[in-house]
């Protein structure tokens, strides 16, 4: 028996849709469609009344339609069947928007002599390392003066200490650290890498915080030993529009959970072509934590120094520091003033 086959089927291609909508709510109603410059529900003749209706945000339809017609949209695309896998059967994983937007964005000037890499061709050659955090201890552990960190305690660019989640030393030293210390160290990049919507949003370890217990749905990276580039420059880049963008193709949804597995590493960076221009373009990062790590170790040696304030300053408990000092603890080259300057 002949099988049909419409017009536009392949067997060197598979189509997929990337429709962020199908006409229909979670709750299993008409999804209305909405004017993003206004609020207000679009409307549109019932084709068999001739009265105005709500008109519904289907773009599933829309595409389907121009698959039909041999049209294309932004969301329907043919992708070669060789390059889909069922490990991966996820549509927005083949939405290669993404990346192209972040390949024109490498054409502008302002990244003229970069190179793009991913984040795991630059762990294969040292330029990176990735880890993930260290557990979770269970509630009736929480009862001691290691804090630990949560998915939730990273927001805003920093990691908030929440003073009454903390374990003892020993559970944290032979239970989570395996030894003596975090192994983290200060201006650490971190982000969570499940279970919320800040995937990809990046965070800084601030000094003082380094005996941590962080929780294994984070994932931590650092300059590695090739590195040409200080923790602020990696910040900089992580944090550009069109690398942020590229998280949405890799993060797919597992029960009522996000993860983003290791498809992190098929994230793309800009790589800056020598050591002057990462510094000179990263330095507002640079100026900025390195100032507010100042600025915390002052507030904390003042609140040491008196009782009058119950205050509590997240993980500055050392005495203070200038600058410099925490860019050589953190294993950060000094930044000399005329690229400052620039």
């Amino acid at each position: 028996m002949s099988v049909h086959k419409p017009a536009w089927f392949s067997e060197e291609t598979i189509m997929v849709s990337t429709a962020p909508t199908c006409g229909l709510t979670k709750g299993g109603r008409l999804l209305p469609l909405v004017d993003p410059a206004t609020g207000k529900r679009l409307q549109e003749k019932d084709p068999d009344t001739g009265v105005l209706v709500d008109a519904v945000n289907d773009q599933l339809l829309e595409d389907m339609k121009a698959l039909v017609s041999g049209d294309v949209t932004e969301t329907l695309r043919f992708i070669p069947s060789k390059d889909v896998s069922l490990r991966a059967a996820v549509p927005v994983y083949y939405d290669r928007r993404f990346e192209e937007h972040f390949h024109e964005a490498m054409i502008e000037e302002a990244f003229s002599g970069f190179k793009s890499a991913t984040l795991g061709e630059l762990v294969e050659k040292g330029v990176i390392t990735v880890r993930g955090g260290h557990g979770s201890p269970s509630q009736d552990q929480r009862v001691g003066d290691v804090p630990y960190i949560k998915v939730s305690d990273l927001r805003a660019g920093l990691v908030n200490i929440n003073p009454t989640n903390r374990i003892p030393h020993v559970v944290a030293r032979k239970q989570f650290w395996k030894g003596e210390s975090s192994g983290l160290k200060a201006f650490d990049i971190m982000c969570p890498e499940r279970t919320s919507k800040n995937i990809g949003d990046f965070c800084v370890l601030m000094p003082g915080q380094e005996q941590l217990v962080v929780t294994k749905e984070v994932i931590i990276l650092r300059p590695g030993v090739e590195a040409d580039f200080d923790p602020f420059y990696l910040l900089w880049a992580l944090t550009l529009k069109a690398v942020r963008d590229q998280w949405k193709r890799v993060v797919f949804m597992q029960t009522n959970r996000e993860d983003v597995g290791k498809r992190y590493l098929e994230i793309r960076i800009p790589v800056a072509p020598d050591r002057e221009t990462a510094d000179r373009i990263s330095q507002p990062f640079r100026e900025y934590f390195t100032t507010l790590a100042k600025a915390r170790s002052d507030l904390n040696e003042y609140l040491s120094s008196s009782d009058l304030h119950h205050f509590f300053v997240s993980g500055v408990e050392r005495d203070a520091v200038d600058a410099d000092d925490l860019l050589e603890e953190a294993g950060v080259e000094a930044v000399a003033e005329e690229a400052a300057a620039g």
